[in-house]
């Protein structure tokens, strides 16, 4: 069975959204996703992406992708990778096809100069834990996750140019 990683196409915003939706099932927030087809083709294909993509196929069907963006290190004064979603569906895991999406971003990495890849996962997570730990990955257990969303995020934005 042959495993080949290729660059997303807008043709695989359907796929995309699904293995979206499927990962958020598994990360046991299967109601949490709001993307949309629209979303992820303007955001991803448009005139100004947002982020890239890459579709694993597994004998020419759709078995995993990895969905990743730029971000900046001020400190090394280089651009980085941040890979936001890795997911093979079940029926493929075993196969070394997010071995295969990781080392492909990887090198994308490397092809760039960017310094580092970086991602999140859940504590709970093992399996993912071992496999990244498998892979090289360093945790950084002192950095805690920061975020502002929904209503919070427009307070936060509103109180701009409010200071006295």
């Amino acid at each position: 069975m042959a495993t080949t990683i290729r660059s997303a196409t807008p043709a695989d915003v359907p796929q995309i959204l699904a293995y979206i939706q499927a990962l958020a099932t598994y990360e046991r927030e299967p109601d949490a996703v709001t993307a949309t087809e629209e979303g992820l083709m303007r955001d991803g294909f448009g005139d100004r992406p947002f982020y890239s993509c890459m579709i694993a196929e597994q004998d020419g069907q759709a078995a995993g992708f990895a969905l990743y963006f730029f971000n900046y290190s001020t400190w090394m004064g280089r651009p980085g990778i941040y890979l936001e979603d890795l997911f093979v569906p079940p029926e493929f895991r075993g196969l070394g096809i997010g071995k295969a999406l990781l080392q492909r971003v990887a090198a994308v990495a490397v092809e760039m100069h960017c310094p580092r890849l970086q991602w999140q996962v859940l504590d709970w997570n093992t399996p993912s834990i071992d496999f990244y730990r498998a892979m090289g990955a360093e945790f950084m257990d002192e950095w805690r996750t920061a975020r502002v969303s929904g209503e919070a995020l427009m307070r936060l934005a509103e109180a701009e140019g409010k200071q006295p």
